[in-house]
């Protein structure tokens, strides 16, 4: 059964940088498009960025745009997420869904497997 690892979240301070790793375990998502989501205590998973299955294709959350970058290593079967100049507003944990083809990016229904998240806290 195919399972994505999110793996890099940590405590940083504001102004630092990050970079999370989703990777793929029983099958691959190179067909794929990927998403990163984040959801803060409280509120809905909301979407950060996403890119497509051959990585020419980005998309990103405004609040995110000139400071996250999304990127993809198909030969490693991994998709990353490079966090700079982190705000304490940027404090969730982190998840990384596999996109159904044709549906929206930026829906979290549009996502069918999911990993267990990883948090990102980011210290003022």
């Amino acid at each position: 059964q195919m399972q994505l690892i999110e793996s890099g979240g940590g405590l940083v301070q504001a102004g630092e940088s990050l970079r999370l790793a989703c990777s793929a375990s029983g099958g691959t998502f190179i067909n794929n498009g990927v998403g990163w989501f984040r959801q803060a205590p409280g509120e809905e998973r909301g979407f950060v960025a996403a890119i497509s299955s051959g990585g020419a294709k980005t998309y990103y959350e405004d609040s995110v745009k000139g400071r996250f970058t999304i990127s993809r290593d198909n030969a490693k079967n991994t998709v990353y997420l490079q966090m700079n100049r982190l705000k304490p507003a940027d404090t969730a944990a982190y998840f990384c869904g596999m996109k159904r083809v044709g549906e929206s990016w930026s829906a979290v229904g549009s996502y069918g497997v999911w990993g267990q998240g990883t948090q990102v806290t980011v210290s003022s």
